[in-house]
């Protein structure tokens, strides 16, 4: 027996070189989607064309080297000799299936040394698992096409049948395009298609962050495919078209679909792939490869480079250049114009709150939809160039929930930092937090004035619906603004305060009170800077007091705060010169954080 199965293997190996379908889609199809992202240069993710190449190969491979040469060979009557040989429908399924793991694991490990070689991708750290989850799709998909074969009668149709398979496991399943970049009822359908299980967990074992035991429901799916698979194709198995199938045999395909749809049926509820998809997507764009060049470097700590460039590479700052730019393409990164603009850590706010809204708006209103609103609070901050903040009076729990979905990166907004001890101005008598934003904003909210929601970048982050709302507010909090009257602190009393200070040598550190009335969140931070510099206090001063003091008071200097070596990569891109201008920090050009150049235009669309 085990005589007959090595024969009919080796034959397979040599008709299946021949089979021009099933060679195009297994390796030329991916060699030359892998030649085109090669061309393209810049910072392309290496390891996500890899995964795109390996999901073509298996794809390819199995529906197409296995399915359409078993309808090839029946169609040309060559099953038919095979009928009188001593063997079965197994070993014509098995060696289909054996032929293409020796053609496709060669292939694979092409693919990975090629992206070494050409694109700079890092070698696996996890290759046996790699390895292991590749063969559980292959075989999986392999056993698909083995039962389409069985299922047509002709060539014709078996091309039909399988490319209605392939390309919406090819473009729906995360192999090609980011489900997460689908409406929301297509990343459900997605949940349904076995290629989505394949995609998600190859990403991550690609990128040395998880192994296959950490992927065992997908694991277990593709494995009871391959092997339902394999035994319904040889029991359907016909060794001549003339050989009549019943109608109901079809609905064998579904079966062995079966474990897709229990997994699909339970992500409808428990949407955790969702959320992976989410998290491996932020992880593609912080893999990206950008060089910043040209700018004005203003590097925390009041340091400033005149012309310099920094590279980004997998989230953090890879190098900082000083004088020309090195070329972009020769470190196969994306090239960011930044002549006349200035790169700046990352703007910190040390004091604010998210359960308030910072626009006199109804408070019940607010709460109804409260974790939705500290969502979009987060992504304003980002939006607005601040990329981390720190909490100050909100329940803990309620903000480590929100400190965690950021953290995982599977929602986009301004790190959050809890509040751990009560808030104070001083701290251990060197550190001082003016506050004047909130100070003058307060004093604007008694007196019912509304002229602080006028500026542009405010206009940006507060929905319409809120703005229409604010007169209304302000008239029926008449008793609340009067009481609030006796706690308004003079503005010029508080800037004597920062002034003397700043003289002193106390280290000084930003916060703007946002959630304060008329302290909206993400744009106060940089009226605060302006209130400072109106105080006497100097632009880089101030602009230190929102980056590396700031890191220093929530002891995260250690990796934010600074533009330096090894630290994570959240900026903030401005046009103009705030060192001589402090409000060119409101016109942003580009925000980037842990790496990822972030989509202002769609980030409170996120879902």
């Amino acid at each position: 027996m085990l005589h007959s199965y090595l024969t009919q293997i080796r034959m397979n190996l040599l008709l299946t070189l021949r089979n021009r379908v099933a060679l195009f889609f297994s390796y030329i199809f991916p060699l030359i989607f892998f030649g085109v992202s090669s061309m393209g240069g810049g910072g392309g993710n290496s390891l996500q064309v890899l995964n795109i190449v390996l999901g073509l190969g298996v794809l390819g491979g199995g529906l197409f080297g296995v399915g359409i040469r078993a309808v090839q060979d029946r169609e040309q009557n060559i099953l038919r000799r095979f009928k009188v040989a001593p063997i079965g429908p197994g070993e014509i399924i098995v060696s289909g299936m054996v032929t293409a793991l020796a053609l496709q694991i060669p292939n694979i490990i092409f693919m990975v040394v090629l992206a070494h070689s050409f694109l700079g991708a890092p070698w696996p750290t996890q290759p046996f698992s790699l390895l292991i989850f590749v063969c559980l799709g292959l075989l999986a998909f392999a056993s698909l096409g083995g039962i389409i074969a069985a299922l047509v009668n002709s060539m014709q149709e078996g091309m039909l049948l399988t490319q209605l398979f392939y390309f919406p496991l090819l473009f729906l399943g995360g192999i090609t395009f980011p489900i997460t970049g689908f409406p929301a009822w297509l990343q459900t359908v997605a949940q349904f298609i076995p290629s989505t299980y394949f995609s998600s967990g190859l990403q991550p074992i690609l990128r040395g962050k998880e192994t296959v035991l950490d992927n065992l429901p997908a694991a277990g799916a593709l494995a009871l495919t391959g092997l339902l698979g394999t035994f319904l194709a040889a029991k359907l198995f016909r060794w001549e078209k003339e050989d009549k199938l019943r109608p109901s045999a079809k609905l064998w395909l579904l079966a062995v679909l079966g474990p897709f749809i229990v997994l699909g049926a339970w992500q409808m509820h428990a949407k955790t792939n969702i959320a992976k998809a989410k998290v491996l997507g932020r992880d593609v764009q912080r893999s990206r490869v950008a060089l910043i060049h040209d700018a004005r470097l203003f590097l925390g700590d009041g340091t400033v480079i005149d012309q310099g460039s920094v590279l980004i590479k997998d989230g953090k700052i890879a190098e900082i250049y000083t004088g020309a730019a090195p070329d972009a393409k020769t470190l196969r990164a994306d090239s960011i114009e930044a002549a006349g603009k200035t790169l700046l850590p990352g703007l910190i706010d040390v004091n604010m709150r998210l359960s308030l809204p910072g626009i006199p708006i109804s408070e019940s209103e607010y709460f109804q939809n409260l974790d939705q609103n500290i969502d979009r609070e987060l992504a304003a901050y980002l939006f607005s160039g601040v990329t981390a903040v720190k909490s100050v009076g909100d329940p803990q729990q309620m903000v480590l929930k929100h400190q965690a979905t950021i953290a995982s990166g599977e929602r986009l907004g301004a790190e959050v930092f809890a509040d751990v001890s009560p808030s104070t101005k001083v701290v251990d008598g060197n550190t001082y937090e003016p506050m004047l934003a909130a100070g003058e904003a307060l004093q604007a909210y008694v007196e019912g004035k509304t002229d602080l929601l006028d500026r542009s970048l405010v206009q940006q982050v507060v929905p319409r619906k809120w703005f229409a709302q604010v007169k209304d507010s302000l008239a029926s909090a008449q008793s609340q603004r009067e009481a609030l009257r006796a706690r308004s602190i003079r503005s010029d009393v508080a800037q004597q305060k920062l002034a003397a200070a700043y003289r002193a040598g106390v280290m000084l550190v930003a916060g703007s009170g946002g959630g304060t009335p008329m302290v909206v969140h993400g744009p106060g931070i940089h009226h605060e800077l302006q209130l400072w510099v109106q105080t006497g206090i100097p632009p880089a001063a101030a602009l230190q007091g929102a980056t590396f003091n700031a890191a220093r008071l929530l002891r995260a200097d250690q990796r934010i705060g600074l533009i330096r070596k090894g630290y994570e990569a959240s900026l903030l891109l401005v046009d103009g010169n705030p060192l001589q201008d402090i409000s060119a920090t409101e016109r942003i050009s580009t925000v980037f954080f842990k790496g990822e150049r972030v989509n202002r235009a769609d980030i409170f669309e996120q879902k």
